[in-house]
């Protein structure tokens, strides 16, 4: 019988704890614990970046990190990324550029972009292909979500010159 263990960690900008087991993984806590469904276990592996979360302002792959390891860090997960009902430029930009399909890798890249744009504001296409290499989409194709990040980031940087940064 396993030891619970009590967590307290800033998910999508809120302080939450819950009780884990040391070998659960912060993908099981986020999904199973805590509802958040939108990072999918793809190959449990680290191969696929279905799962990707942003902790501490980096990308990891949360079938990979222990839930205890999340103990007073900050993690952003898709469910965190739209504002007051607004998508995020991301996301917007995803469903203007029918870059996705059937969904089950798109929040994964949808969180590498971020956590790209957050780091480079102005990549160069090759760098977004290099960046996205870690997440795998049977259906769709890279092209249209290469296109996506791309266009997501003009937006972002149009958007913070248009509010003094701000945003």
């Amino acid at each position: 019988m396993s030891t619970r263990t009590q967590v307290g960690a800033r998910i999508n900008g809120e302080d939450t704890e819950f009780l884990c087991e040391p070998r659960q993984s912060l993908l099981e806590v986020l999904r199973e614990g805590l509802g958040l469904t939108g990072s999918k276990e793809g190959c449990n592996n680290g191969n696929c970046g279905a799962c990707n979360v942003i902790m501490d302002g980096s990308l990891v792959n949360s079938c990979l990190v222990l839930a205890v390891e999340a103990e007073g860090r900050e993690i952003q997960t898709i469910e965190g990324l739209a504002s007051g009902g607004a998508l995020h430029p991301i996301q917007h930009a995803f469903l203007e550029g029918a870059a996705l399909q059937c969904g089950i890798c798109t929040p994964g890249f949808i969180m590498s972009a971020k956590a790209l744009l957050d780091h480079e504001p102005e990549p160069t296409e090759e760098r977004v292909r290099r960046w996205l290499a870690g997440n795998l989409c049977r259906c769709t194709g890279y092209d249209k979500i290469v296109r996506a990040v791309l266009d997501s980031s003009v937006q972002m940087r149009d958007t913070a010159r248009s509010d003094g940064g701000r945003s």
